[in-house]
């Protein structure tokens, strides 16, 4: 099995995305969100995902990532980038029901796919995902106060996004990897993409979308590292109480980025919910 990066246009601006070569391209689609991280975050499950028979499609957000173009605080928000994810979806001639995955600020434009019902999602997995009141986290939030953001440089975001990076992989890693990570953050314009979608994270939006979830027969699958700071399970636990249809899985000795900690327990949790 074959990771591979490609590309597609969308609104005339070209989308990266990863996925892992599969003998099908009719195979049952799994869109895997990221949020304030990008596409590297599923890496570790993608091949696991494709040879279940899944075709596993993690999409980088525009401005972010691998993605072209940059992103305004008015396209960054939770609504703009779920609307942009089913023209994305389009571009790629997908049809029919998909299966859904979003962590971190990719959980939240998830749920709103599933609210919104111009994708049509049959299954719903959220992996250490926004949720309820859970976020913006405070190293994001303080880019909300439009003091702070106006005197941000993207030197100051990358250098941010180490600290983060090394919180949320919640292991040791070589400084090769963590370069990895952070290989996106060096472009200014993708930093900029990232304080847009910074200053765009409020918790209304997925308040907003609870009394549609608790009305949605959909199932839903909660994904968590137990050890995450950003987000932590409590959430996910009231989010299971409160969401019907919902089964929570936690992932041991896991932070933010479960995949990282144990890809082959999070890739059988996803396997088990979508094949």
């Amino acid at each position: 099995m074959t990771i591979e990066r490609k590309s597609v246009d969308v609104d005339g601006v070209a989308a990266s995305y990863l996925t892992a070569v599969t003998h099908s391209e009719a195979a049952p689609v799994v869109l895997l969100l990221h949020g304030t991280y990008w596409s590297r975050v599923w890496q570790p499950v993608l091949e696991d995902l494709a040879a279940a028979g899944l075709r596993p499609i993690a999409v980088d957000l525009p401005g972010l990532g691998r993605s072209a173009g940059e992103l305004d605080v008015d396209h960054a928000s939770v609504p703009a980038l779920a609307a942009w994810v089913v023209r994305f979806a389009q571009a790629l001639g997908i049809s029919g029901p998909v299966y859904l995955a979003g962590h971190d600020i990719g959980g939240g434009i998830a749920q709103q796919l599933l609210v919104d019902g111009e994708l049509e999602v049959s299954r719903l997995a959220l992996v250490n995902g926004v949720m309820l009141d859970s976020w913006p986290a405070p190293a994001v939030a303080r880019y909300g106060d439009p003091a702070v953001a106006a005197v941000t440089t993207p030197a100051d975001i990358l250098a941010a996004r180490r600290i983060s990076v090394i919180a949320a992989l919640a292991r040791p890693a070589s400084e090769e990897e963590i370069a990895e990570y952070l290989n996106p953050w060096t472009d200014p314009r993708v930093a900029r993409s990232w304080l847009s979608l910074a200053r765009a994270a409020d918790a209304r939006y997925t308040l907003d979308l609870v009394p549609a979830l608790r009305a949605s027969a959909v199932p839903k699958l909660l994904v968590w590292g137990e050890d995450d700071a950003f987000q932590r399970v409590e959430f996910a636990e009231r989010f299971a109480r409160e969401i019907p249809h919902t089964v929570l899985v936690r992932i041991a000795a896991a932070g933010h980025i479960p995949m990282e900690n144990n890809p082959q327990a999070v890739a059988h949790a996803l396997i088990g919910f979508f094949a």
